[in-house]
């Protein structure tokens, strides 16, 4: 079996994010970029299965610029085979990169596609379910516990109410929340031998896919800042100013 595991260039989730002076966007100059937190517990979880005997090759993809190739080789640490650049200085869209997925399923065939179930700097929470609509293949998402066994994959994901389990039939997408798995450190030594696994490099035109945006950014702000809290004298002066600063009663 053969899984590919999409993973995103992002600002570390360390940083403090900073808006540009202009408000067109966030100011990326100097800035610390790590893999997305969510698609590190997707290559986490496709090691495991690969550990388990259920996977034989483990293929990370990444769309974004050359620097992406950083990402992909955090990916070979841990445990991955190889990995594929879509090259592209394009703020690729939901959208544009399920399309470009799907051309990259159509040509490696896994049977598995597993990928965070967001990315934590435009927290769309799309690419899975498109993916899946375009693949017309079951799809898990948010999932908390992975199982496959007999051609099929039980998922047990994370809704409002609590949980709910699915069976899915083989090929699928399934995408990842937190409480699935705690990512491993790569080791000095796996480190060292992701240099010499394969990264190929394409571009969106190979597929032809057109990453152009769709959307426009009118404006970026950062969230208010906090007002300090009060202390009041007594009860009664509490829900005066509940009722009648706050109105929340």
């Amino acid at each position: 079996m053969k899984i590919l595991v999409p993973v995103k260039r992002v600002v570390d989730y360390n940083v403090k994010v900073r808006v540009k002076p202009d408000q067109t966007g966030v100011d990326l100059a100097n800035v610390k970029m790590s893999m997305n937190p969510f698609c590190e517990i997707a290559v986490e979880e496709a090691i495991r299965l690969k550990e388990k005997g259920v996977a034989e090759e483990i293929v990370v993809v990444s769309i974004g610029p050359a620097q992406a190739q950083e990402t992909i080789r955090t990916a070979l640490a841990m445990g991955a085979d190889r990995g594929i650049l879509i090259q592209t200085d394009d703020a690729a869209e939901p959208l544009a990169i399920a399309k470009l997925l799907k051309a990259v399923v159509d040509e490696e065939g896994p049977e598995i596609v597993l990928l965070g179930k967001q990315a934590i700097d435009g927290d769309n929470n799309q690419t899975g379910q498109m993916l899946a609509a375009l693949l017309d293949w079951p799809q898990g998402t948010f999932a908390s516990e992975v199982e496959i066994a007999d051609g099929k994959a039980k998922v047990t994901r994370e809704i409002d109410g609590g949980l709910q389990t699915l069976s899915l039939s083989l090929p699928a997408v399934i995408t990842t929340d937190l409480r699935l798995n705690e990512p491993r450190y790569a080791s000095l030594p796996n480190i060292m031998k992701a240099k010499r696994k394969p990264i190929d490099t394409k571009t969106p035109a190979d597929y032809g896919v057109d990453t152009a945006p769709r959307l426009t950014v009118m404006k970026v702000t950062e969230p208010p800042k906090r007002e300090a809290g009060i202390k009041v004298e007594s009860v009664a002066e509490l829900v005066d100013k509940l009722k009648n600063e706050a109105g929340v009663i």
